[in-house]
């Protein structure tokens, strides 16, 4: 329990300050602050919608239902989310230690392991930042089905044992996928230290028994009951795969040979990062180069060579192996052999991977110091030293996630050519006001990186706000031009679309404003600004009509307010269109507001008496605030305008015959309607209607009849 209490209290003080942070400007804007569908909290809703669609180019359910539950919780005060990070990391470091103490029996060799991986300062992305919730979140859950596997080590006969680990391996695989390599990390815990490999399962015959046969000096067993594990993680792999097609970079941005080389070179600079945590960035941009091929190979050799060292002292010194194969095996999905992003590597990258260096070294110092007369004084001088120095540097590392001008100062001023941290750098000032102070890192984004859509619209923003409108708009088109190219799936900027049509209603260009609203509404047709501007151009164009069939889009969605807007503007231009009054009328019927409704239709009504439709539905909200009799008189009006021929116009009449008492009258009317609906080859109102006039015939009204 002392331990435990330390590596909390240790976590607190490198992490705690995150309580008073901020979101920065870097997916945090996606994935909360500008995340409408959070705004629902933790709703059965927002649950299914978590669970049926993904969400920010992955997959991860579980992962956006913590969100939702802080929105709940916190709504949009980002201390609360980054509290909820810190909380689930102290929880993993916790679980860590105690899972590696019941594994291996040591106690201070599990509590530095747990302790240099609750404070590094490699930690900070993943614990610091709101939007890598998916990597703690996945973390915990990878931890604790490595807990529930040493449960179910020490009785493999238990099947409710096993089914924990695959529940915990899945909530791992829907908090970030990335946690497909674990059947691969339980291998390896097979081999140490539950040293599992020594396992024989014999194989009875006539004559004698013999050892069954293993694969590569594995012993079956040990892969049939990963086999389960491993079909879930190919699942999660195809999921994933269709999922991020729309962010995985192409050949023609990054070749495979130079994301090779990469790989070679990250491998090595994740090394360094660990024993010398300095020059730390949110973003490392990928060499605009292939690597030099000696810098390649160079890494390339040394990775050879620890490989070498550790299989050969594999026999004695079983932990080297293990932990050096932890590392290379988990940083497979992340490493960048299939490039998701433009980054060369990631600190978040390393968040579970490196705690195989950890085991590794911790043990094979403790090992080389064994014959020493004060090893335990020496040990622990190093374990204070070195966990007061990483938890330094990560108290100071973390201070950088404070808020968007912290971070991509700090990021500027450790990388070169960082086109992003220029550009996000740029999004700060422009949040700022300091437009023009935006503008010139917009430019030095451009610079290094002249094919950025994105900076290129950021910057068409700034210019459109100092007036340049012209500059403006001839920026977004080239950003949109710029990201097809980028982008052979979906390839257009719904985004610059929207800013491009706000600048062109700005000179007074509507029809060609009107089009690039319709253009991005086509990519994201929930996008309440994009609507809203486009309704904006509309109404400045004076087209009615077209903005009555935009609040009939809006209320098909079930987006009544929207609608409601929308048939408002469309009367403000023309207040005699008796279809866009009526159709205010049904919106705020929907709304349940029937008397609004109702002199809505009156109104329609007074300009085209003829209009059968909107008759009805005056039937329908008079019929709702049991005004029977003037409903009855609407109905019957309704059904002679469409020449008695409307089953659904009958049906209504029959209920309100019903509800007067006049159940004979209503049963044979439902019975016209039942002939039209037959005819008409309507099956579901026959069907309804069949059951109501079986109600009418035992003197029983029919509610559900009207609407």
């Amino acid at each position: 329990m002392c331990v435990c209490g330390i590596l909390a209290l240790a976590v607190l003080a490198v992490f705690g300050q995150t309580a008073r942070f901020e979101f920065v400007h870097f997916d945090d804007n996606r994935y909360v602050y500008e995340n409408t569908r959070l705004a629902s909290g933790l709703s059965l809703k927002g649950v299914v919608w978590a669970f049926t669609h993904a969400e920010c180019l992955l997959y991860h359910p579980l992962t956006m239902i913590s969100l939702r539950l802080d929105y709940q919780l916190h709504g949009l005060h980002a201390g609360g989310y980054h509290l909820t990070n810190v909380l689930i990391h102290t929880a993993s470091s916790i679980l860590l230690f105690l899972i590696l103490q019941r594994m291996t029996g040591a106690l201070w060799r599990s509590a530095f392991v747990a302790a240099v991986f609750a404070i590094h300062p490699l930690r900070a992305e993943s614990v610091a930042w709101v939007t890598e919730r998916k990597d703690v979140l996945a973390a915990f859950f990878f931890i604790l089905t490595v807990g529930a596997y040493v449960r179910y080590v020490r009785n493999p006969k238990s099947t409710a044992r096993y089914l924990l680990v695959a529940v915990l391996f899945v909530s791992a695989l829907l908090c970030k996928p990335t946690a497909v390599t674990l059947p691969f990390v339980l291998l390896l815990l097979d081999y140490w230290p539950l040293q599992r490999f020594g396992l024989e399962t014999p194989v009875r015959t006539a004559s004698s028994s013999v050892k069954a046969p293993g694969y590569w000096g594995i012993p079956r067993r040990l892969i049939l009951e990963k086999i389960p594990l491993l079909a879930l993680a190919a699942g999660a792999c195809v999921v994933t795969y269709l999922v991020v097609q729309k962010g995985v970079i192409s050949d023609a941005q990054i070749s495979m040979p130079a994301r090779l080389g990469n790989v070679c070179i990250s491998y090595v600079v994740y090394l360094r990062q660990m024993v010398w945590p300095a020059g730390l960035a949110a973003f490392y941009p990928f060499p605009e180069k292939i690597a030099p091929f000696w810098e390649i190979a160079l890494a390339l050799l040394l990775l050879a060579v620890i490989s070498g060292a550790v299989y050969a002292g594999r026999r004695k010194r079983p932990w080297l192996l293990a932990g050096w194969c932890w590392y290379l095996g988990m940083l497979v999905p992340v490493i960048g052999i299939v490039g998701v992003g433009e980054f060369a590597h990631a600190d978040r990258n390393t968040y579970l991977p490196q705690i195989g260096l950890y085991l590794l070294l911790t043990w094979a110092v403790a090992d080389w110091c064994a014959g020493w007369k004060h090893r335990r004084l020496v040990l622990g001088g190093l374990m204070i030293a070195a966990v007061g120095s990483l938890g330094y540097c990560g108290r100071i590392q973390t201070s950088n996630w404070k808020d968007s001008q912290s971070l991509w100062r700090s990021a500027l001023a450790c990388t070169s050519g960082n086109y992003l941290a220029h550009k996000s750098w740029g999004d700060s000032l422009e949040a700022l006001g300091k437009h023009v102070e935006a503008i010139a890192e917009y430019r030095k984004a451009l610079d290094i990186k002249p094919d950025y859509a994105d900076a290129r619209n950021d910057l068409g923003i700034s210019l459109d706000k100092l007036g340049k409108t012209d500059e403006a708009i001839l920026q977004y088109r080239q950003a949109i031009v710029q990201y097809q190219k980028a982008r052979q799936i979906n390839p257009a900027y719904p985004m610059a679309l929207n800013n491009l049509g706000v600048a062109l209603l700005g000179k007074g260009e509507f029809n060609e404003a009107v089009t690039q609203f319709r253009k991005a509404l086509e990519i994201m047709p929930n996008h309440a600004q994009i609507r809203n501007n486009l309704g904006m151009a509309l109404s400045r164009m004076g087209d009615a009509e077209a903005l009555n069939s935009l609040g009939a889009a809006l209320f098909a969605k079930g987006d009544l307010e929207a609608a409601i807007a929308q048939y408002r503007k469309a009367i403000e231009i023309k207040p005699d269109y008796a279809e866009a009054i009526h159709n205010l009328g049904s919106a705020l019927a929907t709304k349940g507001d029937f008397q609004a409704a109702i002199a809505q239709y009156r109104k329609a009504l007074e300009i085209k008496p003829d209009y059968a439709e909107a008759r009805n539905n005056l039937g329908n909200a008079l019929f709702m605030q049991r005004d029977l009799e003037e409903a009855i008189a609407q109905y019957e009006k309704a059904s002679q305008l469409s020449g008695g021929a409307n089953p659904a116009i009958l049906r209504a009449l029959a209920a309100a015959y019903a509800e007067t008492g006049s159940y004979g009258q209503a049963a044979d009317t439902a019975r016209r309607a039942l002939e039209l609906a037959r005819e008409q080859k309507n099956d579901a109102l026959a069907a309804a209607l069949e059951k109501e006039i079986k109600l009418y015939e035992a003197n029983t009204p029919a509610r559900d009849a009207t609407r």
